[in-house]
């Protein structure tokens, strides 16, 4: 397994997006202080999975992100990327196929801290072990920088067995022996867990038995319940078709007669409108037959002030007929008197009787319309 490619973007001073070619198995980084030599290792145990920021030079692990410069803005996150070459299979496992595998790292400034493998998420235990026994790691031997060899020199012994260890590849087992003594720690004490369950439950057998036996009874009459209730719903049903069967004939009936009912109340209504245009014309008749009385009323008072004058008159012209026929027995007694006076005397009283039949004509008209006046009356208020 060699590494063949290290890509960086925005890690400590790379800003830009910075990929370093490793054609070889030898390669040599040269440049002045400050550049970023050590950076380049920094990003490689970073990307490793190195989680101690003094490890990385810095106080934070925010701080292998860009901060800036004069002329650069801050970058949002960091990334680095190793790509190796997988073509003698030195990597076994799940990616064991691959012939070129691609680890990244991703940091955003929220602590968000993401791994890849050839594109595919994953976590942090996955890359550090698909490089156990292999001597690469974040801070395995393959890795010397500033101080290595003085803390390897100065290491106890304890310390140089790891060292020894993952050289000769002991430490993958050694790591897979204590994920499976942790296993089998767990599933101990699962096992207790079940042994201390189970003899719970043989103490709960009895008890469980008496409740399966009530859930059993339950279940039984629940189902009768069920049979019955649904009984109850089909009578019910059924009684309630035939309400509903009868209310539909009650209904239709009681349709029947609001129509019959209607039809009368529209007779009704006709017949009081008839009455009503009758009233209406009675009162028009009223209202002429009292116009008819008072003309009536009107003619009657003026008959009666004319038969007033009449009898006025009457009564004068018999006073003066009276007066005449004394003047003529004067005259007759006095036979003295002149012919010329006798002729005019009876002229006089010529004219006095065609006055009185004048006046005896018209009283009787006067009496005749009298009369008729007041049989006209009466039968109008017969009528009324």
């Amino acid at each position: 397994m060699r590494l063949k490619q290290v890509k960086l973007a925005g890690f400590k001073s790379f800003c830009d997006p910075t990929t370093f070619e490793l054609p070889s198995q030898l390669v040599g980084i040269v440049g002045p202080n400050g550049c970023g030599k050590s950076n380049i290792i920094d990003a490689t145990r970073w990307v490793l999975g190195e989680s101690r920021a003094t490890e990385l030079r810095g106080e934070s692990m925010q701080d292998v992100i860009f901060n800036g410069s004069l002329e650069r803005k801050p970058s949002s996150r960091a990334s680095v990327e190793l790509v190796f070459d997988n073509s003698l299979g030195r990597i076994g496992g799940a990616w064991g196929g691959f012939a070129e595998i691609s680890v990244k790292r991703v940091l955003t400034r929220e602590g968000q801290s993401t791994y890849y493998i050839n594109q595919q998420a994953v976590r942090r235990k996955d890359v550090h072990d698909i490089f156990l026994g292999t001597g690469l790691g974040p801070r395995a031997y393959a890795i010397i920088g500033q101080g290595t060899i003085s803390r390897i020199i100065e290491a106890k012994p304890d310390e140089l067995r790891v060292f020894f260890e993952e050289a000769a590849g002991v430490s993958k087992y050694k790591e897979r022996r204590r994920e499976t003594e942790n296993r089998l720690a767990d599933t101990r004490e699962n096992l207790t867990r079940v042994e201390d369950i189970l003899r719970e439950l043989h103490g709960q057998i009895s008890k469980l038995d008496a409740q399966a036996e009530v859930a059993g009874r339950y279940r039984a009459m629940e189902a009768e319940r069920t049979q019955k209730q649904q009984w109850l719903w089909l009578i019910k049903r059924d009684d309630a078709q035939a309400e509903q069967q009868l209310l539909e004939k009650t209904a239709e009936s009681l349709d029947l007669e609001i129509e019959g009912l209607q039809t009368g109340l529209r007779s009704a209504e006709n017949r009081m409108e008839t009455l009503r245009e009758a009233v209406h014309q009675a009162n028009d008749e009223v209202s002429r037959c009292q116009a008819a009385y008072y003309e009536v009323n009107s003619e009657i008072s003026t008959l009666e002030s004319q038969i007033r004058m009449i009898a006025q008159n009457r009564n004068q012209a018999q006073a003066r007929l009276k007066s005449l026929e004394e003047q003529i027995q004067s005259a007759r007694a006095l036979s003295e008197g002149g012919l010329q006076r006798r002729q005019e005397v009876e002229a006089q009283l010529e004219e006095a009787r065609e006055q009185q039949a004048t006046a005896e004509m018209a009283l009787a008209e006067a009496e005749e319309q009298l009369a008729a006046c007041e049989d006209e009356e009466r039968e109008r208020r017969e009528a009324l």
